[in-house]
């Protein structure tokens, strides 16, 4: 299991640190192999493969927990995980901070939208009250004690009440004591470096695939001074992609036969989950 102590020299690096979003375990492991630093356990990655369903506050703390701790131990990288608006009031929030520091997860993102909550990207966003969101953050951040969990302070007002109003509660996070602030709902360019001129200190950006801000690169990112990037759904939206069309051609084929090119080989495929490690296991202890 990863040191939750791993995240923070990375940040300290002064890089920007690049985190894809998994949507479950083999995508974080895809990750990891892939040479990424960080990998990012999305909720709208997690509600989709657990239930097949949208991004509107269908998991429960423990289902989301449950998954990041699945995460964890598939990889060796640091955990960055989505943690709703923290499922419920004061005590909910401390026993989901509690439950994702033991689960080895780096850091949570909590966000101020009233529940049930919906994806950044959708219409009909509800914020909750800017100084309820503080006394909230404050009870995390006490949760967390002397635990190494970063804690991350989302704000979702951008698509809800405008740039002004997500500066505003940027801000008001950072005096709360929050180690980086995330604006989320960001779609265009514009957006991204006017989050970077008025927020100033340690942030994060998620590009969205599809949207104009995802032409954005991570050496524009690192030149703005965001200290973390998500791409939360570009693993998820290619693998339904690949899959549907493998799908495709099988039924209207009758066979697979012509689409082994774009699939991964068996040899691959245990690379990828570890088989050689368990069956070194099964040499040595085996009957």
């Amino acid at each position: 299991m990863i040191t939750t102590s791993r995240l923070r020299p990375l940040l300290d690096s002064g890089r920007i640190v690049v985190a894809p979003g998994a949507p479950d375990a083999l995508t974080a492991r895809l990750v990891q192999q892939a040479g990424f630093p960080a990998v990012y356990m999305t909720g709208f990655g997690a509600t989709a493969t657990r239930l097949g369903m949208p991004d509107i506050g269908l998991m429960s703390q423990t289902e989301m927990t449950g998954h990041a701790r699945d995460m964890v131990r598939a990889v060796d990288i640091p955990v960055i995980a989505d943690a709703d608006t923290g499922y419920g009031g004061p005590s909910n929030i401390h026993r989901t901070v509690r439950e994702y520091v033991q689960a080895g997860v780096a850091a949570i993102h909590l966000e101020d939208q009233v529940a049930p909550k919906r994806c950044g990207q959708m219409a009909g966003i509800r914020l909750i009250d800017a100084n309820e969101n503080v006394r909230r953050l404050r009870c995390a951040i006490e949760a967390r004690g002397q635990d190494d969990l970063l804690i991350i302070g989302r704000t979702d007002a951008l698509p809800a009440a405008g740039m002004d109003e997500a500066v505003r509660r940027a801000h008001l996070y950072q005096d709360a004591g929050v180690d980086l602030v995330f604006v989320d709902g960001i779609k265009t360019p514009a957006e991204v470096e006017a989050v970077a001129k008025r927020v100033k200190g340690p942030k994060v950006v998620s590009l969205v695939d599809g949207t104009p801000a995802a032409a954005l690169t991570v050496d524009d990112l690192q030149a703005m001074d965001f200290s973390v990037v998500f791409y939360a759904v570009t693993a998820l939206f290619a693998s339904v992609n690949a899959v549907s069309r493998a799908l495709t051609g099988l039924r209207r084929a009758g066979t697979t036969a012509g689409l082994e090119q774009g699939m991964a080989s068996y040899a691959d495929f245990t690379a990828v989950v570890g088989l050689d490690f368990h069956q070194s296991l099964d040499n040595r202890w085996g009957t």
